[in-house]
């Protein structure tokens, strides 16, 4: 019999359902969509009776549990606690309410800590011990790995790297702040700095967006087509990255850092300013020990098997 554990990822638009096997091979998978539910306990129910539905139809297979991957999750009491991009409001005992309708094993964590754990038994963290995880995409996330154990802090919420002052008096952001480093790393961060740039009235090379709006997908195409500009977006952004990324290095010294999100997708367009600005301003002892490198989940619905992993990671601890 085939032991299966369902993987949920739960957006602020979508919410993507999975089983997933011990190999990482995702079966069975189905989306809802998130806002379509104006209470959290209509999704679960939702959920529930759509999860039941799949697995009378799958022989041979023994589920046993549910793992959770949400904004602000807090993975020592199962809850989402006050997200922003939910419209549902407050915290909300999301695992309890999974158990009571599912009557199996259930564990909740944010997305970035999913995103490190999936990594961890799926990509290329295998075998490592201490490695940090940072997702870039609309903004930026952080999952840390020190001594083979997931980081959650005291509270359940450490990792928040997106939140870090990256430029003092800088940027507001949507968190109420100002200088985050999510607002110069991430996709509204570099689509800002694009546009200062663009800005610039010495700007003799104009991409090919130029007075259009425009996107990432836009901006990674005209840098990899060589534009000036685009490049210097990317350069920028990386280089912030990389004075953050020190700071995270002197305090874990992990082996390896790994880029996630569809920003990753650049490679070395911001890997390699990211890596020269780390190593910048680390300490000789840490200098050049570092491996920054692109996630192997690239790709893959690694939301979905890192919400698995959770379980996962669960089960063998």
């Amino acid at each position: 019999m085939k032991n299966l554990i369902w993987g949920i990822d739960i957006g602020g638009t979508n919410t993507v359902c999975g089983l997933v096997d011990e190999n990482g091979i995702i079966q069975n998978e189905f989306i809802l969509k998130t806002q379509d539910y104006a209470e959290a306990a209509d999704l679960v129910s939702a959920l529930c009776s759509k999860m039941n539905e799949v697995v009378k139809a799958v022989t041979d297979c023994c589920v046993k549990g549910i793992g959770i991957g949400a904004p602000n999750g807090n993975y020592y009491n199962g809850c989402i606690e006050f997200a922003p991009n939910l419209k549902w409001k407050g915290k909300i005992p999301l695992a309890e309410m999974f158990k009571a309708n599912c009557k199996v094993p259930v564990v909740l964590t944010n997305d970035a800590n999913a995103a490190a754990l999936g990594e961890m038994y799926f990509g290329a963290a295998k075998g490592l011990s201490d490695f940090i995880l940072i997702t870039l995409g609309t903004g930026l996330g952080s999952g840390i790995v020190c001594n083979g154990k997931m980081v959650y802090g005291h509270d359940g919420f450490a990792g928040e790297m997106g939140h870090m002052c990256a430029i003092e008096g800088g940027r507001k952001c949507s968190c109420g702040l100002t200088g985050c480093l999510e607002e110069y790393v991430s996709a509204r961060g570099i689509i800002q700095t694009m546009k200062e740039l663009m800005n610039d009235p010495s700007l003799s090379e104009k991409p090919s967006f130029y007075r259009r709006d425009f996107d990432m997908l836009d901006i990674n195409r005209e840098a990899k087509a060589g534009d000036k500009t685009a490049i210097k977006a990317y350069e920028i952004s990386g280089t912030i990255l990389g004075h953050n990324l020190a700071t995270a290095v002197t305090f874990t010294s992990p082996s390896h850092i790994f880029l996630f999100g569809g920003i990753a997708n650049a490679g070395d367009l911001i890997i390699k300013p990211a890596e020269k600005a780390m190593n910048e301003r680390l300490l000789p002892v840490f200098r050049n020990k570092v491996k920054l490198e692109q996630s192997q989940l690239l790709g893959k619905n690694a939301a979905v098997l890192g919400a698995a992993a959770l379980l996962l990671n669960d089960v063998k601890s």
